[in-house]
């Protein structure tokens, strides 16, 4: 009996960690992601920003 409740509580363990690890590097990616286009909404905007002085 408490080998058996000893694996159910590995399994659940190494299942806890797979989602944490799935959901850190989901966070990890979609954080790139989000940034890259905040950065092109940067680079498209600044020559509108800059206009000539005459």
């Amino acid at each position: 009996m408490k080998r058996q409740f000893a694996a159910s509580v590995l399994s659940a363990l190494l299942y806890a960690q797979g989602l944490l690890g799935f959901a850190g590097v989901a966070s990890v990616l979609l954080k790139d992601r989000a940034h890259a286009e905040e950065t092109a909404i940067v680079e498209m905007a600044a020559p509108a920003v800059i206009a000539p002085a005459s």
